[in-house]
This record gives structure tokens, sequence and C-alpha cells, in this order.
């Protein structure tokens, strides 16, 4: 299993709950309707939480800016994404997921990385 890592950054206009509210219901529930087509095994959102709630804990460590939330994706296998992905349809729905993120994902601002977990405990 590998995942998708996405640190992500709404876009200045939005408040950060218009933000929250428009990734879960609206963009949550496209990113379902295209599960199988692109081999997406599992999809979790992480909502930060009011900066007040954190920004001791950051302030004391030096931390950069907080992210707004974090995006999880689970697939397969890197090989198996990347058969999935030489299909057209697979190339469509990444396409349709890409241009709903630029309405209200800060992409310059929001890295991703795959990566494969090692649990501790």
């Amino acid at each position: 299993m590998i995942k998708l890592t996405f640190p992500l950054v709404r876009l200045p206009h939005l408040s950060r709950e218009d933000f929250q509210a428009y990734w879960h219901g609206t963009h949550g529930p496209l990113v379902a309707s295209v599960r199988e087509t692109l081999g997406i095994q599992r999809y979790v959102q992480m909502h930060s939480l009011p900066d007040e709630v954190s920004e001791p804990l950051r302030a004391s460590r030096g931390a950069p800016p907080p992210y707004d939330g974090v995006a999880q994706l689970w697939y397969e296998s890197l090989e198996a994404l990347g058969a999935i992905m030489a299909s057209p349809e697979a190339q469509a729905a990444g396409r349709l997921l890409l241009e709903d993120e630029k309405t209200f994902i800060d992409h310059a601002r929001s890295p991703l990385f795959w990566g494969q977990e090692r649990v501790i405990f």
C-alpha cells in the first residue's frame, strides 16, 4: 500500500470554515465518485482546528504557518496506479479533480508526496 499525502492551504479569498465545508461537502463526494476509476482504496480528510488551538504548540517549535487540512489517499501500489492512470477514463477523472481543486486549494502552497507507512505502535 502506498499513500499520497496532501497538506492543503486554502485560497486567500476563502475562510477556513468555507474551505473546509467545500472540501468535505463538495470535493469529498467528487473524489468518492471516481474512486474506482482512479484505484483509490481509502480517502481521509483531516480538517485543522482553529489557529488558537494549535498556535501555542506551533510557536513553541518555531513551526511554519499551519495547513487548513491534510488529504490522504491510499493506493494498492505505484505499479497499479501507473497502469490505472494509463487509461483515458482515469486521466479524465484526474483532470476533473484537479479542476475542482483549483477552486479552493492554493496549489503553490500545498505540497504533496508519496510515501509508505511504517507503523511504530
